[in-house]
């Protein structure tokens, strides 16, 4: 059988999240929040830049704390059927389409982020970073026409960053760091309503299912899993106000265990182990930083994700058994930023960016679990300073799908088909941040 609600496990994880293409999470810090994460890679505005580039470690001063977090209000809707088989009058089998639309498929949730940054010198400084890279509640009601694609799936990741960096001389500097990523998650898929029908009940039977209750559990995962990767940085500062930064962040190779139950997974009713391996892809930023005038400064990124290393997902048991979950087929995405600050006086400053973030799936690969679509930013903020020391980031961005989504999509079971969803995902997510940094 095809362990579909799976693949919803990993969408979760990835991204939920997801405002960035893919599964991507890109909520560092309410400071590059307000310009669409423009020239991340490349500007130090408080201890949150290690988030994208440990280099930057080097141009902050003395010892830094920065903690934030960022809301994301999700607008996310199916529009599109379900068909199913069932049995017409005379006893032959036919097929039924109904509605599948949802209007609130996936609920608000708070990202939050704490970083610490330590200058030992003029050529040290090192750094700790705490945040969460991925992550995603999503709900449909247990009778749900689509519920047997996924009734809920609940994921938290935290990921732990210690970095250093050092300063080769007045122009260069590298840097480096360990990710330590954990995460858990549930997820669980039920019998839709339709199953209850006169003229479907009696079709289970046909593909060796018991008769059930619509609401029912038909299969759930829950796991967790440790794992470790990498991040490396530069910069180069070829005149002053100006730098260019380059940063990498390595794949981080996760192995969720776990139990497996429902009535597919487990029709005796005792959950099993079972264990489903996926790689977080690498991915890359090239940033540049360039402050025009006293006021004004201009930055822009470009974002490359190694999606392709996201292909088969294949779950295993210990009996030695493993299924293909799916084909996902995704491919190597980008993305362009564009961003600005201009200082008001010596208390405020407003930043406002714009970015276009490509699609990691085409079309005839989308799927229910992973809608992924290309996205525009239009992202605006303000910072004030309280003091010479203490410092408040203020940030909204509006995100939009660019484009149709269409997703043609199947639950088997065996050679059986027991339902078809066609339609799209359509939707918008709105982002606040808040980060409030202060040097020590």
């Amino acid at each position: 059988m095809k362990y579909r609600l799976l693949s919803g496990a990993i969408a979760a994880l990835l991204a939920g999240q997801a405002n960035a293409a893919g599964f991507q999470l890109a909520e560092t810090s309410a400071s590059g929040l307000g310009r669409a994460f423009a020239g991340e890679a490349a500007i130090a505005d408080n201890a949150a830049a290690q988030g994208r580039n440990p280099a930057l470690l080097t141009q902050l001063e003395g010892r830094q704390l920065s903690v934030g977090a960022i809301l994301v209000a999700p607008d996310v809707a199916t529009e599109g059927t379900i068909t199913h088989p069932h049995l017409n009058p005379d006893m032959s089998l036919g097929m039924r389409t109904i509605d599948a639309s949802e209007d609130d498929l996936v609920p608000n949730a708070v990202v939050p982020n704490f970083f610490y940054s330590n200058r030992l010198s003029e050529r040290w400084a090192y750094g700790l970073a705490i945040n969460s890279n991925y992550g995603l509640k999503s709900e449909l009601p247990a009778t749900h026409p689509a519920a047997i694609f996924g009734s809920n799936t609940e994921i938290t990741t935290v990921e732990f960053n210690p970095n250093i960096a050092f300063a080769v001389n007045e122009q260069f500097s590298l840097g480096a760091g360990v990710r330590f990523v954990y995460g858990d998650g549930a997820i669980s898929g039920t019998v839709p309503g339709w199953v209850a029908d006169a003229d479907v009940a009696p079709l289970l039977g046909m593909v060796g299912l018991p008769p059930v209750a619509p609401g029912t559990e038909l299969k759930s995962l829950s796991g967790d899993d440790y794992a470790w990767g990498y991040k490396l940085g530069a910069t180069w500062q070829p005149a002053k106000g100006h730098t260019i930064g380059l940063s990498y962040h390595s794949e981080v190779e996760l192995n969720l265990e776990g139990d497996a139950g429902g009535l597919l997974y487990a029709p005796d009713g005792m959950a099993k182990p079972g264990q489903l391996a996926l790689t977080l892809p690498a991915f890359a930023e090239l940033a540049s930083s360039h402050q025009l005038t006293d006021a004004w400064r201009l930055s822009a990124s470009i974002n490359w994700t190694q999606w392709s290393r996201f292909d088969d997902l294949v779950a295993e048991f210990p009996d030695g058994s493993s299924d293909l979950v799916k084909a996902e087929q995704f491919e190597d995405n980008w993305r362009f930023a564009v961003g600005t600050d201009y200082r008001l006086n010596d208390k405020m400053v407003v930043r406002a960016g714009v970015a276009y973030d490509m699609t990691a799936v085409e079309d005839e690969h989308r799927t229910l679990s992973i809608p992924d679509s290309n996205r525009l930013w239009f992202s605006t903020g303000m910072g004030y300073a309280f003091s010479d020391r203490l410092n408040l980031d203020l940030a909204v961005t509006y995100i939009h799908s660019q484009g149709d989504a269409p997703i043609s999509e199947s639950f088997t079971v065996g050679e059986a088909t027991l339902a078809q969803f066609n339609g799209e995902v359509t939707g918008s997510v709105w982002l606040a941040g808040a980060q409030l940094s202060y040097k020590l």
